[in-house]
């Protein structure tokens, strides 16, 4: 990238890594770096044209949910409500988000965490009482 001028690179971090989950601190803390050294390289790489970003997704509804599937049916109903807008993601939701970021439609943005979780990180959308 730094031979043809510049470029985007689009790092997939996870709403785990901006918020605790209990029981998956690994997990969080991973994905917490990838998050960091989306900034830092950034930073490092603004000079030479190569914007960084991150996309953090909530859920999506892909094949790494079939083991829990198999075990609940259910799962996303349950999880449904916590999402603001009422639904699970698809995987056409993190792409429309690449391709964005890939584009020179988005060529003032780099260090930046893209949060693309339905609302989930913006807060309680119904609070269980």
């Amino acid at each position: 990238m730094q031979k043809i001028g510049g470029g985007s690179i689009i790092n997939i971090a996870s709403v785990n890594g901006l918020i605790g989950l209990q029981g998956i601190h690994a997990y969080s803390a991973a994905k917490g770096g990838v998050i960091a050294l989306t900034r830092s390289l950034a930073v490092w790489h603004g000079a030479d044209k190569i914007r960084v970003n991150c996309i953090c997704p909530g859920t999506i509804q892909t094949e790494v949910w079939e083991p829990i599937i198999e075990k609940n049916p259910q799962i996303f109903d349950e999880i449904t409500p916590w999402y603001p807008l009422g639904r699970i993601g698809q995987p056409i939701d993190i792409a429309n988000a690449a391709l964005f970021l890939a584009s020179d439609e988005s060529a003032f943005a780099t260090g930046a965490t893209f949060v693309i979780d339905g609302g989930l990180t913006a807060g309680l959308h119904r609070f269980p009482l």
